[in-house]
């Protein structure tokens, strides 16, 4: 009697990652106007996301840059208000006082005139003064804040004692005048000023873009200054700025340390940043539920491919596929579909935070984390997507697939 023959039992051919790509682009290669739209939902949210990271990192960077040309090492020194809530005046000795103490290296000063009143000519209403304000100024002052002259000249201790005026950036261009001219005069307090200079914006001296600035010794001689500063400038080692903040009120003003107001003005800029952060915190927000929507399409578009293609899922069911063969194919195709609007929306906000960078004069920065999260999240949404569809595919049998196409 002979022996049956035993022959070994078959198995499944093994699915390489190539034949998984392969198999997972069919659907997009037959749909491509689908695949297209359902991938731009996913685009629109990671660039959306990618380019706020980048714009505020933009923002970030042009920030530290710019702290690092001025420095952090500015101190202001001005009055506060007394206990019965009048305006408080710094003694006249204030600024030699400051200038006393040990780490502090460069000190200036402005005074405030308030009866002085700019105006571009004697043709304009005493009402329109266009908030500038007139300040006497000592000749250091550029040095200590760190402003910067768009045009012109800078106060010497030969002009500072005659009618000349420097005007900040705003004051320049609200009172019409592009550049520094000597026959372009002014009037500050009724008395013609000569236009030698035009200051570029001050980031740590703002008060200075909408000043009409005069020499100290002409403003005490042709405006009545009483010589009492308004605002006190230092400049302190980096390493003891904060020792130098605690002593410059009772420094400045040791009758009333109290009645004495110091601010850091880069602290100012770096609370607008923080404001700045709240904002871009909102706008990922909008980017997450612009992605949430996109995962929903691509949910919705797989699950109406399973629909469309059972015929192709029992026709591979009858020739030897398994059911996770079919789960992979539909869960790959889920994930090609995110990751290609992922990658078109990571290029995409990277190319919207590179011309707002430039259209503002920022430095580009973008962070690494950012499109890399932002492809990483597409791929997530594509599993999540993708597995509900997968599964249904999986679980159909030949039979009930070839009937019901």
């Amino acid at each position: 009697m002979t022996a049956p023959v035993l022959r070994p039992a078959l198995r499944p051919a093994r699915m390489w990652p190539g034949d998984v790509l392969r198999v997972g682009a069919v659907g997009l290669r037959t749909r491509p106007m689908r695949a297209f739209l359902s991938a731009l939902g996913i685009a629109i949210g990671i660039a959306a996301m990618v380019a706020v990271v980048g714009v505020s990192s933009s923002s970030r960077a042009d920030l530290d840059r710019t702290l690092a040309a001025l420095g952090t090492n500015l101190l202001t020194v001005s009055p506060g208000s007394t206990l019965t809530g009048e305006k408080a005046q710094l003694p006249l000795e204030s600024e030699a006082m400051v200038a006393r103490i040990a780490p502090v290296r460069e000190v200036s000063a402005i005074g405030l005139l308030d009866e002085a009143k700019v105006y571009r000519t004697d043709r304009v209403p005493e009402t329109e003064t266009k908030g500038i304000a007139a300040y006497a100024a000592r000749t250091d002052l550029r040095a200590a804040t760190g402003a910067e002259l768009a045009g012109g000249a800078w106060l010497n201790p030969a002009t500072g004692a005659y009618p000349a005026v420097v005007l900040g950036a705003t004051a320049a261009e609200r009172l019409g005048i592009g550049r520094p001219d000597p026959d372009v005069q002014i009037l500050v307090g009724g008395r013609r000023f000569t236009v030698i200079g035009i200051l570029a914006p001050a980031p740590l001296a703002p008060e200075l873009d909408t000043a009409a600035l005069v020499g100290w010794p002409a403003a005490e001689s042709a405006l009545g200054f009483d010589g009492h500063p308004t605002t006190i400038y230092t400049r302190s080692r980096e390493a003891s700025v904060e020792d130098v903040r605690d002593v410059l009120g009772p420094t400045a003003n040791p009758q009333a340390p109290n009645e004495v107001d110091v601010s850091r003005p880069s602290d100012a800029l770096a609370a607008k940043q923080a404001a700045g952060e709240a904002f871009t915190g909102l706008l990922l927000g909008l980017g997450a539920v612009a992605l949430l929507v996109g995962g929903v399409g691509v949910a919705n578009t797989m699950v109406i491919s399973v629909l469309e293609r059972r015929s192709e899922i029992g026709l591979r069911r009858s020739l030897g596929a398994t059911r996770g063969q079919i789960r992979t194919q539909f869960l790959a195709e889920s994930l090609l579909l995110s990751a290609l609007g992922g990658a078109a929306g990571a290029l995409t906000g990277v190319l919207i935070t590179a011309a707002y960078a430039l259209c503002q004069g920022w430095p580009s920065v973008v962070p690494a984390w950012a499109v890399a999260g932002g492809v990483a999240a597409t791929l997530v949404i594509g599993a999540v997507a993708g597995l509900y569809p997968a599964v249904r595919a999986s679980r159909l049998s030949p039979t009930e697939a070839l009937a019901a196409a």
